[in-house]
């Protein structure tokens, strides 16, 4: 049971992640009205940074879709891990309003690599 609550939670994160990356080349999502000044602030400059985005999308589309398969989920976990760590940051100092959300999403990722220790523990030898 453990496994298969694993792999509907692990789809569902490499849908979302596959879908956030294919909007940073597409932009298909509104933007919502209410956003924090300051988000959009650190968004802009980050948009000065002309390559990092489509950097971003590329390992959200990427790590997305290794997390799919359960073969590949432990590589699409390490795709994906500096994107999180850089969505947790941002809503811890820029907009806390989503942080219940991206803690959920941690969790989710952080019981993949957990699910997934044996594969990780030659890369600490």
């Amino acid at each position: 049971m453990k496994r298969i609550v694993l792999n509907v939670f692990s789809v569902i994160f490499g849908l979302l992640l596959i879908n956030g990356g294919l909007d940073k080349f597409f932009q298909y999502m509104p933007t919502p009205e209410d956003l924090n000044p300051q988000l959009i602030e650190d968004f802009k400059a980050l948009s000065q940074v002309s390559w990092l985005f489509p950097l971003v999308g590329l390992a959200e589309i990427v790590g997305g879709i290794l997390l799919l398969f359960p073969r590949t989920r432990a590589l699409g976990a390490l795709v994906v891990f500096p994107v999180m760590m850089g969505v947790l940051l941002t809503h811890i100092f820029s907009a806390p309003e989503g942080l219940h959300i991206a803690v959920v999403i941690w969790v989710i990722l952080l019981w993949i690599i957990y699910d997934n220790r044996h594969k990780f523990l030659p890369l600490l030898d």
